[in-house]
């Protein structure tokens, strides 16, 4: 399974329909993180999972999902709603609750790719307006498969951000070989 994340675009619909173009073919969930500042209606949306920001007004984008592929469990948010801005606490609570493997949020627009426990925690950043010491307009792609989360950051021009990418065991692969030494 393969995952496009992005978040924080900040009205800039171009680089959104740009994006979707690209991969509406070539992964199987594109998923926003919120703060798009655009129309809960807009034909842009067409095929996307998508949640609401602190930025966003229209009450037609839902506040949370959870997503279920064949592969995992995904709890999307914008991480407002969990101040991310002071950690995964919060949010790991929820993510437990949701039983979630892979948890989405944007909000702090910096680049964060985190297993705790279980669960992968995943920003992909700012699409529009990037913060803290990465500073990359970017977005990512998540190849999931049974033994692990393939992660690759990219620039919104599509090129990869070669230091930004990442393979995460998923908990079952690691239980396994435990067991097996």
């Amino acid at each position: 399974m393969k995952y496009l994340v992005v978040s924080d675009n900040h009205g800039n619909r171009e680089v959104l329909e740009t994006l979707f173009n690209h991969y509406r073919q070539s992964v199987d969930v594109m998923i926003h993180c919120g703060d798009s500042e655009l129309s809960a209606q807009d034909s842009l949306w067409e095929g996307v999972e998508k949640v609401t920001g602190n930025c966003d007004y229209d009450s037609g984008y839902p506040k949370t999902l959870t997503i279920e592929t064949p592969l995992d469990r995904i709890f999307v948010t914008h991480g407002h709603l969990y101040d991310v801005r002071f950690g995964l606490q919060t949010l790991s609570f929820k993510a437990a609750e949701e039983q979630a493997d892979l948890v989405l949020f944007g909000h702090t627009h910096q680049i964060a790719c985190e297993q705790v426990g279980p669960t992968l925690f995943l920003n992909p950043g700012s699409i529009e307006q990037p913060r803290g010491s990465i500073q990359e307009k970017s977005y990512c792609i998540i190849e999931s498969t049974t033994e692990a989360f393939h992660v690759q950051y990219y620039r919104k021009d599509f090129t990869v951000i070669s230091d930004l990418a990442f393979t995460f065991p998923k908990p079952s692969q690691t239980i396994k070989k435990i067991e097996s030494e």
